[in-house]
């Protein structure tokens, strides 16, 4: 038997003492596990004891990094927030309003694809979240951004730049919420639910294209 397969012992022949995390490494297991909890069962269905067990700890020490489950259930949306609204924001750097929804689109679908339990935390709605740590609240954090394009876009044809901030929260809210309903069928690929949603919304109904491709992808 090769030695990764056995059991590593110390020369007594006892295992090895198991390495003490430090009290960040702590907070930072229990705030990975209390995600993918949260994820699961949602915040009432969610216990500390149940994040202790699955951290092999006691509960006193989920208490002594958090308070409750209240507190570590805030820390949890925070970071769930500021990492989302970090990626589309980070995403959007194109200077063609068109391509900057197809940043905005892909950032949101890649997010749910490759934290599939973060955005389930935050579509989780729950009582204990104010309007300042909740989805929505990403939502409008990314509708201000897009806002800012529409608004430059509507000088340059004419349009009312005070209906920027309407249309932002139109197109934010329809990505959103086909973002939501993709978390659970995940088909067509990302790629092409991102340029079916710039295609409606770029275009209208009256001219939508019938097979809508990334112009980002085109052009390459």
């Amino acid at each position: 038997m090769s030695e990764p397969a056995r059991r590593r012992v110390t020369p007594t022949g006892k295992p090895p003492p198991r390495v003490r995390m430090s009290a960040a490494q702590r907070r930072e297991q229990l705030i990975s596990i209390a995600r993918q909890i949260f994820a699961e069962r949602g915040f009432d269905a969610t216990s500390i004891e149940e994040v202790a067990a699955r951290a092999k700890v006691s509960k006193p020490v989920v208490y002594e990094h958090f308070g409750g489950k209240e507190a570590l259930y805030a820390v949890v949306v925070d970071q769930e927030v500021r990492a989302l609204l970090d990626r589309v924001t980070t995403a959007l750097t194109a200077g063609h309003p068109r391509e900057l929804l197809e940043q905005a689109a892909m950032a949101l679908l890649s997010y749910i694809e490759e934290e599939t339990a973060g955005f389930r935390v935050l579509v989780r709605e729950s009582p204990l979240l104010s309007a300042a740590g909740s989805f929505s609240s990403v939502l409008n954090d990314v509708a201000h951004q897009v806002e800012h394009v529409l608004g430059a876009e509507f000088n340059n044809r004419g349009y009312d730049p005070k209906l920027a901030e309407l249309y932002s929260q139109a197109l934010v809210g329809m990505v959103a919420l086909t973002g939501r309903w993709w978390l659970e069928v995940r088909k067509p690929r990302k790629e092409t639910v991102a340029a079916h949603l710039v295609n409606l919304a770029w275009n209208g109904l009256s001219h939508l294209e019938a097979e809508p491709g990334m112009i980002t992808v085109r052009d390459r």
